[in-house]
């Protein structure tokens, strides 16, 4: 009668060791797959921003280019302004 207690047990902890081996390894792969998105995930979020930096530098030295352009026509118009200016002045 103790063999097949033995034999009983010996199967129960095999077949409970087998299913416990399956359990963790499905685990790992599960935490595999969701380290590998997060990483993907990562590398797609990078691109994105580096994107954004890109476009924000290209528009800013357009800006800039825009704001010497402005500044100018504005020293241009204070000449005439003062060329007006003077001329009218002169001839009173």
């Amino acid at each position: 009668m103790d063999n097949v207690w033995s034999v009983l047990i010996t199967a129960v902890t095999v077949l409970g060791g087998t299913s416990a081996f399956r359990f963790y390894e499905k685990r790992a792969m599960r935490k595999e797959r969701d380290d590998e998105f997060i990483r993907h995930d990562c590398k797609d979020r990078i691109a994105k921003l580096e994107a954004l930096l890109t476009q924000s530098s290209r528009e800013k030295d357009e800006m800039r280019a825009q704001i010497l352009d402005l500044v100018s026509e504005v020293a241009a118009l204070r000449v005439e302004i003062k060329y007006l200016t003077d001329k009218r002045i002169g001839s009173i």
